[in-house]
């Protein structure tokens, strides 16, 4: 059985194959910016009430541009060994967020550390 193909305009002999291109991590310099404005953004809203359960959506809100980070850091050509600190600081902040909520002992994790990575 002889397999057909129809040549339309720009295919066929000669024609290119684009790639898809494939999403790209920020830069560190831009993600570490990301990040240091949302811990901006919780000061500025005057941290998290006293109640739990009331703070988890600025938890997420510092969490987010975190991710970004570690994966700035990952494509980053300094390497692991140099990001060390900075990765143990999200991995607490990781351990934190699993708990899957606010639950008030889990802030310092999280928003502690956030803080800290921003210095």
């Amino acid at each position: 059985m002889a397999a057909m193909t129809v040549s339309g305009c720009g295919e066929g002999a000669g024609a290119e194959t684009k790639a898809t291109p494939t999403p790209s991590a920020a830069s560190v310099s831009t993600a570490t910016t990301r990040f240091k404005d949302a811990v901006a953004q919780f000061d500025l809203t005057d941290g998290c009430p006293k109640a739990a359960g009331a703070c988890w959506d600025k938890m997420l809100a510092v969490m987010e541009p975190a991710r970004e980070l570690r994966k700035a850091m990952n494509a980053n050509q300094a390497g692991p060994a140099f990001w060390t600190p900075a990765y143990a600081l999200i991995d607490k902040m990781e351990r934190g967020m699993a708990v899957g909520e606010d639950r008030v002992s889990n802030r310092p994790d999280v928003l502690g550390s956030a803080h800290e990575l921003g210095r």
